[in-house]
């Protein structure tokens, strides 16, 4: 039996990095991983079949691992926080009075 060695850390300060999976994308997986596992004894316990099971969860697993995996690729370690952090910010701010602007001291 051949032993497997995966390279985790590659160095000081540096981000976690696995099989491709950046930072925070690697608890994103395992999230998604026990997410299928719940839906999958949900649909076990209400009755709909082993097959029909993991014909869901295979289905559902291929694609948020597609998604998540393109997500780390796009964004890398930092990027989704800023992307949505850049959602966050107004295009316009509007002021219908004069009487704020007035009031700042220089």
């Amino acid at each position: 039996m051949n032993n497997s060695i995966y390279t985790i850390n590659k160095g000081i300060n540096k981000s976690i990095e696995f099989r491709g999976l950046k930072a925070q994308y690697i608890w994103y997986f395992g999230g998604m991983v026990i997410i299928l596992m719940i839906v999958f004894a949900i649909l076990y316990i209400s009755g709909a079949g082993a097959v029909i099971g993991i014909m869901v969860i295979g289905s559902g697993g291929v694609l948020m691992s597609i998604k998540i995996f393109a997500m780390s690729k796009k964004y890398g370690e930092h990027g989704l926080m800023k992307a949505i952090a850049k959602r966050q910010i107004p295009q316009v701010l509007k002021s219908y009075s004069r009487k704020i602007f007035q009031h700042i001291s220089r």
